[in-house]
């Protein structure tokens, strides 16, 4: 087999995962149809991690959960780090996401269409969408001025991690609930009681009302007797 060693180079380096010998050596049988054993893929696989260990290279193989995989050296740990920081800090804010998502369903939809569903200028908003090309213009509409038409990106399944729109989640269909509380007929009172609970207000109100006006007739009395009594030291 023509670059057997370059073949074996480029399954180390594509696997997402570390990738055992046995591995290879079936990838390599469905690959070309012939056999190759399983310490002649490991020397060539040895001879390729040699080649990487010099410091003209930035990454190495390393061996690890039973097979092989491509990553990078220690030294340049802290600076992929602080790239990774750096990306998380470009997360998008509450804004793009509502945006985002009423162009994910409604596609394709103008600036005009989003801003109603919103209700502000989404100017801005889109125009960063366009930067960051999680949507782009899918064309024009016929309608008087022909505003542009915005859809989803293929990027855009990318960065949520789907395979196509049929994968978006699904809205759900919200029931309009009962709002009531109880059993209409627990606040139900026959007649006989209500004339009752009518008769039992009517009492109370009106010794409320005897007693209040006692207190005011009380309470003229004592600034009569007030104004009769001569100031202290007359």
């Amino acid at each position: 087999m023509d670059r057997l060693q370059q073949i074996l180079e480029a399954l180390i380096f594509s696997s997402e995962q570390p990738i055992s010998l046995a591995e290879l050596q079936s990838v390599l049988f469905a690959y070309s149809g012939e056999e190759v054993g399983m310490e002649a893929i490991k020397e060539m696989v040895d001879a390729i991690k040699l080649r990487y260990d010099s410091d003209e290279f930035v990454f190495e193989i390393l061996e690890s959960g039973g097979g092989y995989q491509f990553l990078t050296k220690a030294l340049y740990h802290k600076a992929i780090s602080t790239l990774l920081q750096q990306r998380a800090k470009r997360k998008l804010s509450t804004a793009a996401m509502e945006c985002l998502s009423i162009i994910a369903y409604s596609q394709p939809i103008t600036k005009t269409d989003i801003e109603e569903i919103r209700g502000v200028n989404c100017d801005y908003t889109i125009q960063k969408l366009l930067e960051r090309d999680l949507i782009r213009i899918t064309g024009r509409t016929d309608t008087p001025g022909k505003p542009l038409l915005y859809g989803t990106t293929q990027y855009f399944m990318d960065y949520f991690g789907i395979n196509g729109l049929e994968e978006l989640p699904k809205l759900k269909e919200f029931e309009q609930k009962d709002m009531s509380i109880g059993d209409p007929g627990d606040i139900l009172v026959s007649e006989e009681e209500n004339e009752d609970h009518s008769i039992t207000l009517k009492v109370h109100t009106e010794r409320r009302e005897d007693a209040q006006n006692q207190s005011n007739e009380e309470d003229q009395q004592d600034g009569e007797t007030r104004e009769e009594e001569p100031p202290a030291g007359e």
